[in-house]
């Protein structure tokens, strides 16, 4: 059981996201794979990519293999705080998601709504 010295925030995390200091969170638990970039199979700017933030989606979309997640144990640091606010890139997607569902159902209003106006007036003509 990790002590409380264990327990870092997102706050924390975030601050570990360059080449020389590199911090993630997979599975709420923080890795510091600063010595492991160089070692990673699918190069380190895919681990950047994801440094100071939660990178469990990223992590499991990659498809580790099961001897991948018992090396991770070597660069465990420490758990993530629950409690503090996470931001993910996942979770901004998500939000860009539903304003893209917000702008289909404006313009799919915007189409009807012209084609009772057309119908109309080609009627009215007749």
């Amino acid at each position: 059981m990790p002590t409380l010295s264990n327990f870092y925030t997102i706050k924390d995390v975030s601050e570990h996201k360059a080449k020389d200091d590199c911090w993630i969170i997979v599975d709420g638990k923080v890795y510091d794979v600063t010595k492991y970039l160089d070692d990673h199979p699918g190069g380190d700017d895919v681990i950047l990519e994801a440094t100071g933030r939660d990178a469990t989606d990223d992590f499991e979309d990659a498809g580790h293999s099961k001897s991948a997640r018992e090396l991770m144990e070597q660069y465990y640091i420490g758990e993530f705080d629950t409690s503090s606010p996470i931001a993910t890139k996942k979770g901004f997607s998500e939000s860009f998601a539903q304003l893209k569902k917000k702008q289909y159902l404006g313009l799919s209003v915007a189409v009807v709504g012209i084609s009772v106006i057309v119908g109309f007036l080609y009627l009215r003509k007749k």
